[in-house]
């Protein structure tokens, strides 16, 4: 009998696959497949980890594994048999290990299912930064009335429809942003690691790496949304901050190792930037000394964009569709490159 593993339950009880959620993965596996449910729940923060005294066990000679990333500990206990290996986060970068690229188990990953609530988190942090709640944040911590510096003839409130929307990355996020934003009247504009001639909808122009300079010189909000790989550290750099116009506003959901962050910092202080939404940062949690904390430019939240409690609805579809694809010897669904790193 051929074995599968589902070890997706989490410290964080969101994050946690319900109870009733595994007959509907046993049923999709279908006979002669032993489909085991591990139970202690293991760390799902970032690109996960997996590695429980029980997983390993249940692992042994397993062909397929879900989980929060994957340790090199479970991959090894799996021995040759491992097939197919699925993470529920979408960052893959933890997982990327000698001891799973030497596997040769197809890896798939959960960009698609993430990209909608960062989406919508994305227009969040669009609209607080063109409407000014930068701000209007300020004044209310000093119990200030702040009409005349925000309905003044320099006033910094924009509306949507005039905002150019800089995107670093062009995946299951950044297409996500894109269907929103573009319907709001924003020009839409990216950078992606291979462009093609076909755009996809709401994106005015599609560049690649080497353009970046060129997206945040037209970008009035810069979204950092790419994959966190050996080429994305610190590709927004001092020098793309400076770039983008006066006034412009930097977003991540990424990973903070994408952004320069002292960088970010001195272009706040200079008063060349308006302001930041920040959801990842390079130290999580971000230390209560970090001057992030009470700098008047920055809203922060605590990597939590991509918080929904519609997550196993979708995560639970994914799997079904991929397991089918699976037995039935068709290509799976957000197969990980090993190669370029997600």
């Amino acid at each position: 009998m051929k074995r599968a593993v589902v070890n997706l339950t989490s410290l964080r009880p969101i994050w946690s696959i319900p109870e009733d959620y595994i007959p509907t993965i046993r049923k999709a596996f279908g006979k002669g497949w032993d489909v085991a449910h591990v139970t202690t729940p293991v760390s799902s923060d970032g690109d996960g980890s997996g590695g429980s005294t029980e997983a390993i066990d249940a692992v042994t000679g397993a062909e397929v594994y879900f989980g929060w990333g994957i340790s090199p500990d479970v991959v090894r206990a799996a021995g040759e048999n491992l097939r197919w290996v699925h993470t529920a986060a979408a960052g893959v970068g933890g997982s990327l290990t000698v001891e799973l690229r030497k596997s040769h188990a197809l890896f798939t990953n959960s960009r698609e299912i993430h990209a909608e609530p960062i989406a919508d988190w994305i227009v969040a942090a669009v609209a607080f930064c063109a409407r000014g709640f930068h701000g209007a944040m300020v004044a209310r911590s000093e119990h200030r009335w702040a009409k005349p510096e925000l309905a003044g003839l320099e006033t910094p409130l924009r509306e949507l429809k005039d905002l150019r929307v800089g995107l670093v990355g062009l995946g299951g996020i950044g297409r996500a942003a894109a269907r929103r934003l573009s319907p709001l009247g924003m020009e839409v504009n990216a950078i992606r690691r291979r462009p093609t001639r076909r755009r996809p909808k709401g994106v005015s122009w599609v560049g690649g790496p080497g353009d970046i300079l060129p997206l945040a010189n037209k970008s009035d909000v810069l979204v950092i949304a790419a994959p966190h790989t050996s080429d994305t550290v610190s590709m927004v750099s001092e020098a793309v901050l400076s770039s983008l116009p006066h006034g412009a506003h930097v977003l991540n959901v990424s990973r903070g190792a994408l952004l320069d962050e002292e960088a970010l910092l001195r272009q706040l202080d200079y008063g060349h930037l308006g302001g930041c939404v920040l959801d990842v940062f390079s130290t999580e949690p971000l230390p209560s000394e970090h001057p992030f904390w009470g700098h008047p430019k920055v809203f922060l939240t605590p990597h939590v964009a991509g918080v929904t409690q519609r997550f196993w609805d979708r995560e639970t579809e994914f799997i079904v569709d991929n397991i089918d694809r699976y037995l039935r010897g068709k290509p799976l669904r957000n197969i990980v490159n090993y190669s370029v790193g997600y």
